[in-house]
């Protein structure tokens, strides 16, 4: 209804009404009259598109109701509309009613109360509770007769045919409403499913975007202490820069920081080997490197000439010839190398003048003490070569080689130095340490009396023993390793599979499966990690974990602080090869690709573009720099 006041206003407002039709602009729509208020109010100001969708309203009327895309497509609105209308129970309720049967009272509710337990027969002093409406009417005066039978009572009320008809299109169209319900029910779930998903996926990206984020802190933590290790490396050498003596930075295996690396290092796509170095013959034995692009002594089983690379060009620049049997081990760190082979020796070499040593002379540690040089000139040469400081003349004569070191009696498999401290571990079972500069044995380990004297033991509760003490002392040691992915397998021989120290603490991987802990002050072990079933034949600690690879085919992790196991990684081969830093674990697991293990999102992920044929047993690596070795006599460089 239009009250004076908008009509006063219409009058005012029909120019522009006009002017809307002249011009051809169309009439409201529903987008128009989605628009509008639901009502006119005194209190409301009209406007011009009020009045037009006024003056439309018998168009809008008269127009097709578009029908909804989407979930709802298939319902239409005013369906959907009628289906919202509270009809069901009000024709239910009426039709209950036209239903009812006049009938004496029956006490039904009385019954149901007993059946339920709410109400008893000796309750209340034996006076009733029942209303009126709750007796039951027996005429006692009356003889008890024969009892006939009742009528139904839905033959005492007749409904109608009207009745019965508007009846079933009630429920007929309480039927269609409840299907139209339905299908909005079911609709909205599948819109609150669709969003659940959608949330989801939104959840599992900003946790991978928050793993990124704990990534990128741990390798800005990483860099931030390669750089304070790097100030104090240049602040030392400021101060003896005016002396000749350069001593070595600190060991590259507990480097944490980044490498310097060319530019055209970062342009390589992550996990391709971009270099190839084929020059060996048999499959690779052992293998490290100085610093990315650096140099590279890499060696082979029948081989007792290890190869020295130079990795920015990927060249071969000579062969440390020496020794009379196979390399098992070796270590690199600036242009020191040292060398452990079946011969029972281990050999120091300046690689800086490998591309002059086409001649060797031999010269052992015995034969040097035996010679007319006395103690000083021996120790001063070994001196010499780590700091760098030779005169000319010395340089020309002097070969690679620098010494031997005697003492073990059988083959020497793993070693690790640091500054002028050695330790060795040899099949004969015991581990040595070295004086670098004086190449003289300070202490010798017996890992059988380890065996037979057990210390504090940590245990995973698994019986990891091969053998005890009195066997093991008994014959070599050879077991057979697990068949590698090309089903070829070998003996293993090394009884102690790898060693390596920080301070006095040393951490040794032995064939019966045990790691233990040692007191480099007193040469005793304190503590035994018992978990694996079969030798361990690799390892790395650093402040706070132990990571050990062995034949059982497990790589563990295990807690120093409490000596348990931190986590297990299982594999199809035997483990050969490892190396971890705070963001990844890398390992060798007798598998042609090299397996990474990402620390932060427990992801496993294989380096296989232009990888090895054949499975892979040594790797080393520095930050986004990788060499590995493998059984096809190769040796890969890859980019991370």
């Amino acid at each position: 209804m239009m009250t004076p006041k908008i009509m006063s206003h219409a009058a005012t407002v029909s120019s522009k009404s006009n002017y809307l039709k002249n011009t051809g602009r169309s009439t409201a729509d529903f987008a128009t009259i989605a628009r509008a208020p639901l009502r006119f109010t005194v209190n409301r100001r009209i406007t011009s598109r009020d009045l037009q969708i006024v003056e439309a309203a018998n168009e809008l009327l008269e127009a097709e109701v578009p029908e909804p895309e989407g979930v709802a497509s298939n319902v239409s609105l005013l369906r959907g509309f009628n289906a919202t209308i509270p009809s069901a129970e009000k024709g239910k309720s009426r039709r209950r009613q036209t239903r009812n049967v006049d009938a004496p009272t029956l006490g039904l509710k009385k019954l149901g109360l007993n059946a339920r337990g709410l109400l008893a027969e000796d309750d209340h002093d034996g006076q009733s509770v029942a209303s009126e409406d709750d007796i039951v009417l027996v005429n006692e005066t009356t003889p008890k007769a024969k009892r006939k039978p009742r009528q139904s009572l839905a033959t005492t009320k007749t409904l109608g045919k009207e009745e019965l008809k508007r009846q079933r299109s009630e429920i007929l169209r309480d039927k269609e409403n409840i299907q139209v319900k339905r299908t909005l029910v079911n609709n909205e779930i599948a819109e609150i499913t669709i969003k659940i998903e959608a949330l989801d996926s939104i959840r599992a990206k900003l946790e991978q975007d928050l793993l990124k984020l704990q990534e990128e802190e741990l390798e800005l933590e990483d860099e931030l202490e390669g750089v304070r290790e790097r100030m104090e490396f240049e602040s030392s050498s400021n101060k003896l820069q005016t002396s000749s003596v350069h001593h070595l930075p600190p060991s590259s295996r507990r480097k944490r920081g980044p490498a310097f690396l060319p530019s055209e290092h970062h342009g390589l796509p992550p996990g391709v080997a971009f270099m190839t170095l084929s020059s060996h013959s048999a499959p690779i034995t052992a293998l490290d490197f100085s610093e990315p692009y650096g140099t590279l002594v890499s060696a082979a089983q029948e081989d007792p000439q290890p190869r020295v690379w130079d990795l920015l060009s990927g060249q071969e620049i000579g062969r440390l010839r020496g020794h009379t049997g196979t390399i098992k081990c070796l270590q690199v760190e600036d242009h020191v190398c040292l060398t452990g082979s079946e011969d029972s020796t281990v050999r120091l070499w300046d690689l800086r003048r490998v591309e002059e040593d086409e001649y060797l002379d031999i010269v052992t540690y015995s034969d040097a003490i035996g010679s007319d040089a006395g103690d000083g000139d021996v120790a001063e040469r070994s001196r010499s070569i780590r700091n760098g400081s030779s005169s000319g003349s010395e340089m020309g004569k002097e070969t690679a080689f620098v010494r031997a070191l005697e003492g073990h009696s059988k083959a020497v498999t793993s070693m690790y130095f640091e500054d002028d401290c050695l330790v060795t571990g040899a099949s004969d079972k015991t581990m040595r340490q070295w004086d670098l500069t004086t190449g003289q044995c300070v202490m010798t380990m017996d890992i059988l009396w380890a065996i037979s004297h057990p210390p504090n033991v940590s245990s995973s509760g698994l019986s990891n023993s091969l053998f005890s003490g009195t066997a093991a002392s008994i014959g070599t040691f050879a077991v057979p390793t697990p068949p590698y992915a090309d089903g070829t397998w070998e003996m293993y021989q090394d009884f102690v599979g790898a060693v390596q120290f920080w301070g006095y603490a040393l951490v040794s991987g032995s064939g019966d499966g045990a790691v233990r802990l040692w007191d480099m002050r007193t040469g005793q072990p304190h503590r035994t990690l018992l978990g694996h079933t079969a030798p361990v034949t690799c390892l790395q600690f650093d402040e706070t974990h132990v990571v050990t690879g062995s034949l059982d085919k497990s790589l563990r992790i295990w807690d120093l602080r409490s000596g348990s196991i931190f986590d297990t990684l299982k594999y199809d081969h035997a483990v050969t090869g490892l190396q971890f830093d705070s963001r990844k674990i890398i390992a060798a697991t007798g598998e042609n690709p090299v397996k990474i293990y990402n620390r932060t999102t427990m992801q496993h992920s294989s380096l296989l573009t232009n990888g090895h044929t054949r499975p892979v047993e040594r790797i080393r690596y520095m930050d986004r720099y990788l060499v590995s070795g493998g059984r096809d006599a190769t040796v890969k460089i890859w980019a991370l």
